[in-house]
């Protein structure tokens, strides 16, 4: 059934096909009619939502990322607009407003209960990037001075008010959190027991935080949700982990296309517009272009030692696509361990060290190598010029490769825009002076 509707949808059709699709679309699951929905063009998933039952289209459309919710509501009448819109939770509804035009933006929210609009401006009010535009206002807390039946009864009367029933924050009579407490506590505790008496120290983070450094530390604790609080400590809203897992994998997604020198395209890859995966390329493959002039302009300087000894013109792929590589190496890896937070911006020290010694441990044995290698070939001094080169080359790219993303981070900057591109063109430039250094003397040019 999949594989006929996907068909179907890529054919002309007409009004007199809406039923036939209707049929096929109403025998497929959830997850493959996401999967239809993320292969075609918006104009054509559109189609399809308007002949899906209103609870299957909204967990589709609440499955995509954000701008493809916004590429679908451009196909949308305006009554489907409204209706999506006024079903998502509000940390949803705050990602999708990003993407659209400011005139869609504020009628969507003119369309919202004033309950529902006062949660989802209230996260707008906190700036990008931060995980109080990606945490859920729906939280309810329980006072520490309160019984376990009194929460349970809280629970029930409030089920509607929470994101998550499996962690709930504690807070004193000013708000402020002092504690989480599990359902699971509350259900086997004695009626009458306190609920300070049962709640846990709290992992919290401050609304205005990095929201990818909260998402991974919320992952590596393996907790089902964590309280965000605001600047005095006041619960303002909670992060669950499917969100914490969502927020990750964004930002793995961006991290790896910038690694491979262009921008995350934030939609399908099938259902992105030609036009948006040029653009997505075209900037860092002109400023490689413009980058690569110094490498020419190295060669031009040592065009006399060139013309001396034509053989060295033969081992400069060998001696550039090793320094690129060894530098992309450690960049991937420092990299993400910021990410992860096994490195901090105060370790760049002990980074540079360790990364030194890796590359002179690497160029060691691949200069060994290249020495045999040449030396048979060509004679021992044009085997020593490349030993020596690539024990230099892949100690510098290492080195460098290690450092940048911390330098990068330091500064504000995103470390993966400091990975592939910018350290393969540099170690090229670099790699080549030092190259041609050794060689004249070594070779007494």
């Amino acid at each position: 059934m999949l594989t006929a509707l996907e068909n179907r949808l890529t054919q002309d059709i007409t009004p007199a096909d809406s039923a036939e699709l209707a049929a096929l679309a109403a025998q497929v699951s959830i997850p493959d009619l996401i999967r239809v929905v993320e292969h075609v063009p918006a104009k054509r998933g559109a189609l399809m939502f308007r002949l899906l039952a209103k609870d299957r289209a909204l967990h589709v459309f609440e499955a995509l990322d954000s701008g493809h919710q916004a590429d679908l509501l451009a196909a949308l009448r305006d009554e489907e607009i409204t209706g999506f819109f006024t079903e998502m939770d509000p940390d949803d509804r705050a990602a999708l407003l990003d993407e659209v035009p400011a005139s869609v933006a504020d009628k969507l929210l003119r369309g919202l209960t004033r309950r529902e609009r006062d949660l989802t401006s209230a996260l707008l009010g906190y700036p990008k990037g931060s995980i109080g535009r990606r945490m859920s206002p729906e939280v309810v807390p329980v006072r520490a001075s309160r019984t376990a039946a009194y929460a349970l009864d809280l629970l029930r009367n409030r089920e509607a008010e929470y994101e998550t029933l499996y962690m709930i924050p504690v807070m004193d009579d000013t708000r402020r959190l002092v504690g989480v407490v599990s359902l699971r506590d509350l259900f086997t505790a004695p009626a009458d027991t306190t609920v300070a008496d049962l709640m846990n120290a709290p992992i919290s983070a401050y609304a205005t935080d990095d929201e990818e450094r909260v998402a991974r530390e919320l992952l590596a604790v393996g907790r089902i949700a964590m309280p965000i609080v605001d600047a005095e400590d006041r619960i303002v809203g909670v992060l669950t982990v499917d969100d914490a897992l969502e927020i990750a994998e964004a930002a793995d997604t961006e991290d790896a296309a910038r690694h491979g020198g262009h921008e995350p395209l934030r939609r399908p890859y099938l259902s992105t517009p030609v036009l948006s995966v040029v653009k997505s390329r075209i900037v860092w493959l002109l400023v490689l272009a413009v980058s690569a002039v110094l490498t020419v302009q190295v060669l031009e300087i040592f065009e006399a030692t060139l013309a001396e000894v034509v053989v060295l013109a033969l081992f400069i792929p060998l001696l550039t696509g090793t320094g690129g590589n060894t530098g992309n190496q450690a960049a991937t890896t420092v990299t993400r361990a910021l990410a992860l937070g096994d490195v901090w911006s105060r370790d760049v020290l002990a980074v540079l060290w360790r990364e030194a010694r890796i590359g002179f441990t690497l160029g060691a044995v691949l200069g060994s190598l290249g020495f045999l290698v040449a030396s048979l070939v060509y004679g021992t001094s044009i085997g020593a010029v490349i030993g020596l080169t690539l024990l230099s080359v892949c100690t510098m790219a290492a080195s460098l490769g290690g450092v940048m993303p911390i330098i990068a981070k330091t500064v504000g900057a995103d470390p993966a825009v400091f990975s592939n591109p910018f350290i393969s063109t540099f170690c090229d430039a670099t790699g080549l002076i030092m190259y041609f250094l050794i060689a004249k003397a070594v070779l007494g040019l």
